[in-house]
């Protein structure tokens, strides 16, 4: 898995794995959803990022399993 934080772009993007995305999907305005050939969702984006999260809470990335 892998999580990109791309301050440039203003953009937040989490990928499972490192399978072929063979189409990506809007699912609402600044939400975009990456499937692989057998339509499972393998990426997110998120996009306008800044709006949506304040900036110092980019600075550390909390991960839980349970």
């Amino acid at each position: 898995m892998m999580l990109k934080v791309d301050r440039e772009n203003d953009a937040v993007y989490f990928r499972l794995d490192d399978t072929v995305i063979i189409n990506s999907e809007e699912i609402q305005p600044g939400v975009i959803l990456d499937y692989d050939v057998q339509d499972r969702v393998v990426g997110v984006e998120l996009l306008g990022i800044m709006k949506r999260v304040a900036p110092e809470r980019l600075k550390s990335l909390q991960f839980e399993t349970v």
